[in-house]
């Protein structure tokens, strides 16, 4: 089961949104099966701090949506996916372009469906790490994200 937006139709999408696009955060690449992103963050004047470093919001920002899409978009309608909670560690300043890359793995997706089959819950947590132009890390974001079954693919509920 497929989900409302092809990659490339989302990618466009995220390009042209209002937060990612005034931040100068760019999404470059988008796998055809959710499972890869490389989301990117510009190095411009008007997305540095009062430090010359790119602002640690932008930063925040530019992981924010990107794992609930690609599980959305990986696990089909029959889920509901939602950005839970989320911690930024600061490791250098970035005074490049940043560069962020999200994968999901056939094992996270199998774990999704076992811990969900039921209808249970499930928080899995992602880390991210944002590198500047040289490949040396800027940032590390760890996120935790909701995962459910809807309620009309509950298994514990079409038994009832």
């Amino acid at each position: 089961m497929r989900w409302a937006f092809k990659p490339a139709v989302m990618r466009h999408l995220l390009n042209f949104w209002p937060p990612f696009f005034f931040c100068g955060i760019r999404v470059e690449e988008l796998s055809e099966d959710y499972r890869y992103c490389k989301v990117v963050l510009k190095n411009r004047p008007w997305t540095r701090n009062i430090n010359s470093s790119q602002f640690g919001g932008s930063m925040f920002a530019m992981t924010d949506p990107i794992y609930p899409l690609m599980l959305m978009g990986a696990l089909g309608k029959e889920y509901i996916v939602w950005d839970k909670q989320a911690d930024i560690n600061y490791i250098t300043p970035g005074r490049s372009k940043l560069c962020a890359e999200f994968v999901l793995t056939d094992a996270q997706l199998d774990e999704v469906k076992e811990k969900t089959a039921a209808g249970e819950k499930y928080f899995p947590e992602f880390v991210v790490h944002v590198k500047d132009a040289k490949q040396q890390l800027v940032c590390e974001v760890n996120r935790k994200v909701y995962i459910r079954k809807k309620p009309k693919y509950r298994a514990a509920e079409q038994d009832l």
